[in-house]
């Protein structure tokens, strides 16, 4: 099996492979750098994290000097995407992470992470609903003075994400483009008010003090926060729908990581001013997910606070539709490479979108909101009731299996290089993916260590193995899925991670004398 993909830019017109028929490519030239920039971004979700993300660490772990930590998770990501992003200029497959993992340490293990992914962005993208629904449950009663089912709203989402995702993906791209425009402006306006305004410590920078990194909490805190950065990782996926996905792709990825960590880093640090980094874990504590609007009540107003409310929830429906888009292109390729029936590997009408991936995950949405739903028999309000279980237990199993993935593909990187005699003109890459192999590794290590932590579970708790053994158990049967094909039906192993490659190069097989 070759690993020479220059074939994949030999493209027919309009950028449309026919090399198995239309349908068995995405449609090329759908996405510029702005596009493909909103549609990675819009899974950061941005007020989410400012609202949710950085208030509960605050108030979990103690770590006054959050913004700091989104500095170095930055660098290390920033490391990870130096070779992440070489490798894109030679592999271009909507199943990013395990394509990439299959060019460099073979079909089987392309398989394993191919399978991880799908778990992995289902959980985070299904998690959003439970948040979601609690908070628009939220709104009807406060605005409306309406009870409203929180499964109610999750699934009109579901429903509503499930048509966007038939769209074009450009259409997605306009839609996810406005809503995240619209979400950082209002936290910037807030970022702008705390530093015009001050807390009682005025503007102090003590919270990118090295010494407020200290203590047994740090490590956990790390796992928050790198879940602030999920999405990042998601440019190469759409690397199909690009007129130049060798430029394109790693451009995206280091705007994204890049801007992503300052962003955060200067909002975790202007929650700090608002309050005073003395009284900042006290606070989060006392207002927990209602920190951003008790303060941004205090000084832009009621009515500004009821924008951010609103936007809060769109923010998430954003999320919900990037991640949504993420796991059918996932499918697809999957489909497309035989690690799933062949109908996923199709695409749909005139849209050109993955279809049947987009159902697939339509329905695990719907299934396990409504699974969630019949069992909650306690207020919405209770830390207990399955709606908030969604969402902590969906978004942490996520979050490690994309963990996983990267520490993975960071290897994937080195051997990737190094089989095409590379190392030697590649070794500074090598080495940064060497170097954020083993911190992400560590990372993935902290998470598994302390899920009982991220999930709210007791530290007696058989959930602190079950959840994030749904990762390993993943991993196996995908492993074992590549191990069987291997044996079995060694053509389509050797297609793992090819994407169309695999059929230009049986195109011209046929065509050989």
């Amino acid at each position: 099996m070759t690993t020479d993909s220059s074939s994949t830019n030999r493209a027919p017109a309009e950028g449309i492979s026919t090399f198995k028929g239309r349908e068995r490519a995405l449609r090329a030239d759908r996405l510029g750098t702005g596009g493909l920039l909103l549609s990675v971004l819009a899974a950061t979700a941005p007020l989410m994290v400012v609202a949710g993300v950085m208030p509960t660490t605050f108030a979990v772990m103690g770590i006054v000097g959050q913004p700091l930590l989104f500095v170095v998770l930055g660098a290390v990501l920033v490391l990870f995407s130096l070779g992440y992003a070489e490798m894109s200029r030679h592999v271009h497959n909507a199943g990013a992470f395990y394509a990439y993992i299959s060019r460099g340490l073979g079909g089987t293990a392309g398989a394993g992470a191919a399978l991880v992914a799908l778990v992995a962005y289902n959980s985070l993208q299904v998690g959003i609903y439970g948040i979601f629904g609690f908070e628009v449950s939220g709104l009807f009663a406060t605005y409306a003075d309406l009870e409203v089912a929180w499964w109610i709203p999750a699934l009109a989402a579901a429903l509503a994400v499930g048509v966007l995702g038939w769209l074009k993906i450009d259409v997605n791209a306009k839609v996810l483009g406005v809503l995240l425009v619209v979400e950082v402006l209002l936290v910037v306006v807030f970022d702008i008010a705390a530093v015009a305004d001050p807390g009682p410590e005025g503007l102090s920078l003590h919270a990118f003090n090295p010494d407020t990194l200290t203590g047994a909490g740090v490590g956990t805190a790390l796992c928050f926060c790198i879940a602030a950065f999920l999405g990042f990782e998601q440019a190469p996926v759409y690397a199909e729908e690009t007129s130049r996905p060798h430029v394109l792709v790693p451009r995206v990825m280091f705007l994204a990581v890049t801007g992503v960590a300052v962003f955060f880093a200067l909002s975790s640090w202007a929650l700090t001013v608002a309050t005073g980094p003395a009284t900042i874990v006290p606070t989060s504590q006392e207002q927990s997910a209602g920190l951003l609007f008790f303060l941004t009540e205090d000084r832009l107003g009621a009515a500004f606070t009821d924008m951010l409310h609103v936007l809060f929830v769109t923010g998430m429906f954003a999320a919900m539709l990037s991640f949504h888009n993420v796991v059918a292109r996932y499918a697809f390729a999957m489909g497309r490479e035989g690690l799933l029936p062949a109908a996923f590997g199709r695409t749909t009408g005139s849209s050109g979108a993955p279809g049947t991936g987009s159902l697939l995950q339509t329905g695990i949405a719907v299934v396990l909101v409504l699974t969630f739903a019949l069992t909650d028999d306690k207020p919405a309000g209770d830390p207990t009731a399955p709606v908030l279980h969604l969402f902590t237990w969906g978004g942490n199993i996520g979050a490690l299996g994309v963990i996983v993935l990267m520490a993975i593909a960071s290897l994937s990187v080195v051997v990737f290089f190094v089989r095409r005699g590379a190392a030697a003109a590649q070794a500074w890459r090598l080495a940064t993916s060497a170097v954020a192999g083993i911190a992400l590794l560590v990372i993935a290590g902290y998470t598994v260590k302390d899920f009982d932590v991220l999930v709210g579970a007791g530290p007696d708790s058989a959930l602190r193995w079950i959840l994030p053994g749904v990762i390993g158990l993943a991993l196996v049967v995908g492993l074992v899925q590549g191990a069987i094909l291997r044996a079995r039906a060694p053509e389509t192993h050797a297609r793992i991670g090819l994407g169309n490659e695999a059929f230009q190069l049986e195109k011209e097989a046929e065509h050989t004398p």
